[in-house]
């Protein structure tokens, strides 16, 4: 399972800022076996590229904004060609279109982009928050209905554990819904206390093993960890998130 994870570069947007080629140095020489991609922050994408070839990183998919999925495509998949991934995630969404008609477009502008993608082999996919799940649409919560399966142009699920958990909802429950249909999942955790933050893996009150497990049994191919906010170093953050993990999956393995 170790050569499933992989670190999602938000976490790290700052360094990344910074230096891009360091900090994928960095994470390799941490242990991490892949990153997901969040932007360049006006690095070019054949040197990125040629970092990740050095460091045998792995790209565990890429965020890219609707708007550019939307008028910038070509361009999206020649970075998805470049970085060696087929999935494109659109990573959030304006408030402006946080309401009922906003999810209908943006159901429908997904599936015209995969139905521009797929036929190339690459797969579109959606990373959802909490605020999906507090808009209703044909009696089931927003993030169902702009995941509603059309084969002939799907889009696929990115479920994220925190924002789950943070509206109210078991995140087990819910990515039970996206069996074979789930890639990529968002590990996030979130703090025992009443403040609800983010937490590093294995440190706050989601049960991940289960998680791991299901992930493995249907059709997760990575297991991506991001964290929003860092109570100090961002790199020290993810350190222990794939310590945990790594005790994690041998506790998986034993059982």
């Amino acid at each position: 399972m170790r050569t499933t994870f992989a670190a999602q570069l938000f976490t790290l947007r700052n360094e990344v800022k910074r230096d891009f080629p360091g900090t994928l140095r960095e994470l390799r020489k941490m242990g991490w076996s892949a990153v997901q991609i969040d932007g360049l922050h006006g690095y070019d994408a054949k040197e990125i590229a040629a970092v990740l070839k050095e460091t045998g990183l792995q790209t565990a998919g890429m965020h890219v904004g609707l708007e550019r999925m939307k008028h910038d495509l070509e361009a999206v998949l020649e970075e998805g060609k470049l970085f060696n991934t087929k999935d494109i995630i659109c990573h959030s969404l304006p408030d402006a279109l946080k309401n009922v008609e906003g999810y209908k477009s943006v159901r429908h502008d997904l599936r015209e982009v995969s139905k521009t993608v797929t036929p190339l082999g690459f797969r579109v996919g959606y990373h959802n928050h909490d605020f999906e799940f507090h808009t209703s649409l044909d009696g089931k919560y927003a993030l169902d209905y702009v995941l509603e399966l059309d084969p002939s142009q799907p889009v696929y699920a990115e479920i994220d554990t925190y924002w789950v958990q943070k509206a109210g909802v078991d995140p087990l429950s819910c990515i039970r819904n996206y069996a074979s249909r789930m890639p990529i999942l968002h590990l996030k955790d979130m703090t025992a206390d009443g403040k609800q933050y983010f937490a590093e893996i294995g440190t706050g009150r989601i049960d991940f093993i289960p998680i791991l497990q299901w992930g493995l049994d249907h059709g997760v191919e990575w297991f991506a960890v991001e964290q929003d906010y860092c109570p100090g170093s961002p790199m020290d953050s993810l350190q222990l998130s794939l310590e945990n993990l790594l005790k994690m999956e041998a506790e998986i393995t034993r059982g």
